[in-house]
């Protein structure tokens, strides 16, 4: 009796110590059955946060975010990673995040994972190249391409099609009003609309000296005029970001900056943003990412008149600079097997229907061409053309140098007019070349 009596009082101790753990988080158990992921704080993180809902109905992995303001985003990133901390485990970071990412193992490579679980065929190839694969052409990969962003147009539909001013464009240009397909016919169309009196100017775009703003401006005129930042592969720099075509790139942007409003030479996507929907321009460069607010009457009282074009062509040419971001499994995570789960699940097509749905910019081509995705909003369409013609800056470790370096020269010629275009390319090429001697890149 005595022996059953202690064998019971056993099973209960063992009952209430189990009890007690699971109650106190049960351990590493508890704790695996949830995934971080870092993210900027902005509307797609959003739309993240909505989607991840059906991931956690499926799975019964709970999904936490860390959203931090943009202005702190990298640094705040970057020090986690420096840190070797297990803070977040999946970060969607800036597509030249990759080099810096990879070299410095701060990202798990997927690769292996790719071939196994992910159908590359189903995402837009330069999607893939920007936002997953490093080095360029190297078909190694250390990111799901996630928010798919790059640089488009809102236009004022209700001055476009006035008949008056339809009349009276056609009288000074010789052809008529309609969406520019041509930089040189957006160039008119910007002189058109300038006017001072009334408080009118043609467009706003990126001058902002700060992190990449002015860069990600320029890069639509260069690359659509031939030019390259440099070779990829001996990351030569001189003849190619100076060449003839990127000194007439750049004179050009330096020229449509004149039919900016006054006060516009520390604009990024907000200034923009505000300037068109304090109806002061008729057009404005934007990410895709943020014409949401434009098309909310709620937020802009040109929403029901704003139409949205994708980059004009230059003799045949358009390429737009890229945005957006890729998904990558943090080296430093725990939870490395949980978080391939989470983007096995996030690059489902259903999954990515819905991301698109919810507002987040899909990298899928069959969700990208589909009708449903392209009559959505008045700017899908748009922005599944874009998608297929985008071009980015350098992903290398030394990314932020080469970026300072081109952001310092960029805006002393388009806004302070202390460079010519050639002289503002020729230092930063030389300048380039001394980062990339310095890192190793020059045999």
């Amino acid at each position: 009796m005595a022996g059953k009596k202690h064998s019971f009082y056993f099973l209960i101790i063992i009952a209430i110590s189990s009890l007690l753990l699971f109650s106190c988080g049960g351990g590493d158990k508890a704790i695996e059955k949830s995934i971080t992921i870092c993210w900027a704080e902005w509307d797609p993180a959003n739309y993240l946060m909505q989607l991840v809902k059906d991931f956690e109905k499926e799975t019964g992995i709970a999904v936490k975010s860390e959203f931090i303001p943009w202005g702190n985003f990298q640094d705040r990133v970057f020090a986690e990673f420096a840190a070797k901390g297990d803070a977040f485990d999946l970060v969607i970071g800036d597509s030249q995040w990759l080099g810096r990412g990879a070299t410095e193992g701060h990202y798990v490579e997927l690769t292996d994972f790719f071939a196994k679980e992910i159908k590359v065929q189903e995402l837009s190839p330069a999607t893939v190249v920007a936002y997953a694969e490093y080095p360029k052409g190297s078909k190694r990969y250390w990111a799901f391409p996630t928010e798919g962003d790059a640089v488009g147009w809102s236009y004022r539909k209700d001055l476009f099609e006035a008949p008056k001013e339809k009349a009276a464009f056609k009288k000074k240009y010789g052809y008529e009003l309609v969406v520019p397909k041509t930089w040189e016919q957006l160039r008119d169309i910007a002189e058109f609309f300038t006017r001072p009196d009334q408080n009118l100017y043609g467009l706003a775009i990126y001058t902002q000296k700060d992190y990449d703003g002015i860069t990600m401006g320029i890069e639509n005129v260069l690359f659509s005029w031939g030019a390259e930042l440099g070779d990829p592969s001996t990351f030569k720099v001189d003849g190619y970001i100076n060449s003839p075509e990127a000194v007439d790139a750049l004179d050009f942007y330096m020229k449509l900056y004149k039919y900016a409003p006054p006060d516009h030479g520390n604009a990024f996507w907000q200034e923009n943003l505000d300037a068109y929907k304090s109806g002061l321009v008729a057009m404005a460069m934007n990410f895709f990412a943020f014409f949401p607010g434009i098309v909310n009457p709620n937020l802009c009282e040109y929403a029901e008149v704003t139409g949205f074009f994708s980059n004009p062509s230059y003799n045949g040419m358009s390429f737009s600079a890229l945005g957006g971001q890729g998904m990558s499994i943090v080296k430093y995570s725990k939870k490395q097997d949980l978080a391939k789960k989470f983007i096995k699940w996030f690059a489902r097509e259903d999954v990515q229907e819905k991301w698109a749905e919810l507002g987040g910019y899909t990298c899928n081509v069959n969700v990208l061409q589909s009708e449903l995705f392209l009559n959505n909003t008045a700017y899908n369409r748009a922005f599944s053309e874009t998608m297929m013609k985008v071009k980015d800056f350098w992903a290398v470790p030394e990314y932020a140098e080469l970026l300072e370096i081109c952001q310092r020269y960029f805006n002393g010629a388009v806004v302070a007019n202390q460079y010519s275009a050639k002289d503002a390319l020729d230092l930063i090429a030389k300048e380039w070349e001394i980062v990339f001697r310095e890192g190793g890149y020059y045999k």
